[in-house]
């Protein structure tokens, strides 16, 4: 028994000396530099590709002008973000709150679309930098201001100033481009700079997900690899039809399908960005509804009292084939011609009722109210009047709480949210992905409110 208590007594000594001498050696702060490679989105393709017999023609497949011209076009992005990781060691026999900060660095691409500097890239690419730093093909490096993100579509737009006129490319409509199309993806996969990659348009209008989710993507079969995120995918004109975002893949890596955000929706949200600061998302004021029925089309389920839609004619039971004359078989098709298009427009729409075809001008809405189906709550942006009442630059209100979750921790409806998880949110747009993104992952929220009284209250959601 004493030789049990000796060693014992052995073993408490060495752990208080290893205990000592590393409190000796690290008791300042050491900031480590930890690289890593922005991944892609890796999805799970909601459909199984089938292979056809086409009547195939002979085309030109050099691609070299292509390439020269969109090479110099496309940057390296560095984005650098200070954490914070906990020692548990520090916190019970050391005189610190146990906490050091590290440098985490990740990687992507970007796309220069203008001479005077601005670069469009992937909001994954550079959600929470602190420092954003721009690599040009010819090695000159630069330092890069955040414009503005939309990370319902994932995408940011960057700045930076250059002595001389940057090389750029230019939009092309994307809405024109045909499965079967040559292209090209340029980026900086596993930072390899400049590489460029070369497939077909696999697919136009893809979702994903279900005929109900926002996306509205361009599939090809070009390889595109982590560090690709946010390069360009052009036309064998060398012109820009989208920015590379996501892959359908088991491992991580190119497995056949890459997914592009085509460009005239990349186009619309960074004019949005630079006119208003925030996306002003059209809608036709309709409910749609084609969960169980096999139709070709998209159809109304029912018509918002004094929306666009409403006021130009369209009925509960029309479905919709065209918009502007481009052919709509599903949701996701009539979002993307939707999302490239600002509020206050006009679109001519064609709807299949009992078997006329008819065509309406139906103008454009702004949506303001988003739902996160997580918490059951509808969200809606603010507007100016509120914001200079409570004296604040961002928030969103709680319009509607369907579920009564969040009535359990005290939040109301009629609440306003300047803060989620630490983040200041710009709109009800920004505000549900945030929730939503947080539930799918099981993370906790944190919110930062104003409450009914015009009191500030922090909540912890679990």
């Amino acid at each position: 028994m004493k030789k049990a208590f000796s060693f014992l007594g052995i073993a408490i000594l060495g752990g208080a000396l290893t205990l000592g001498g590393y409190k000796l050696l690290f008791n300042d702060q050491v900031v480590i530099e930890r690289t890593i490679e922005k991944p892609l989105q890796t999805l799970q393709a909601s459909y199984n590709p089938t292979l056809r017999n086409t009547n195939a023609t002979e085309v030109n497949t050099d691609f070299t002008v292509a390439a020269e011209k969109t090479v110099h076009a496309v940057v390296h992005v560095k984005n650098t973000a200070v954490r914070t990781q906990t020692n548990p060691l520090e916190l019970f026999f050391g005189n610190g709150n146990g906490q050091r900060k590290y440098e985490q660095v990740g990687t992507g691409s970007g796309v220069i679309i203008s001479a005077d500097g601005y670069i469009v890239t992937n909001n994954h690419v550079i959600d929470g930098a602190n420092d954003l730093e721009i690599t040009l093909n010819n090695k000159k490096k630069y330092k890069a201001e955040l414009i503005g993100k939309d990370a319902a579509n994932d995408l940011a737009l960057l700045k930076i100033e250059a002595d001389d006129d940057l090389p750029y490319i230019a939009f092309a409509n994307s809405d024109n481009i045909k499965i079967g199309e040559w292209v090209l993806a340029v980026g900086n996969p596993y930072n390899l700079t400049s590489t460029v990659t070369a497939g077909i348009v696999s697919a136009k209008g893809r979702d994903l997900e279900g005929n109900r989710n926002i996306e509205s993507f361009i599939q090809t079969d070009a390889a595109v690899n982590p560090g690709n995120s946010g390069g360009a995918l052009v036309n064998a004109r060398g012109e820009l039809i989208g920015i590379n975002t996501a892959i359908s893949s088991r491992t991580g890596s190119f497995i056949g399908y890459s997914f592009a955000v085509p460009s005239n929706i990349a186009k619309k949200i960074i004019d949005d960005i630079l006119e208003y600061g925030a996306v002003q998302e059209a809608i036709l004021g309709i409910n749609i509804n084609n969960q169980g029925e096999d139709i070709d089309g998209v159809k109304i389920e029912s018509v918002a009292e004094e929306g666009g839609a409403e006021k130009a004619g369209l009925q509960s039971g029309d479905i919709i084939t065209q918009v502007n004359n481009v052919k709509i078989s599903k949701y996701s098709e009539l979002r993307g011609q939707l999302t490239a298009k600002r509020p206050g427009e006009s679109v001519n729409i064609t709807v299949n009722r009992d078997g006329d075809f008819i065509t309406k001008n139906v103008k454009l809405s702004k949506k303001d109210t988003f739902v996160s189906r997580a918490f059951g709550i509808i969200l809606k942006d603010l507007p100016k009047k509120d914001l200079k009442k409570y004296d604040i630059s961002k928030g969103v209100k709680i319009y509607k709480n369907a579920n009564k979750y969040l009535d359990y921790y005290g939040v109301k409806e009629g609440f306003i949210i300047t803060k989620i998880n630490k983040k200041e949110v710009s709109n009800a747009s920004e505000a549900t992905k945030l929730l939503d993104d947080a539930s799918n992952r099981n993370e906790p929220v944190y919110l930062e409110v104003i409450n009914l009284k015009g009191e500030r209250e922090r909540y912890a959601i679990r």
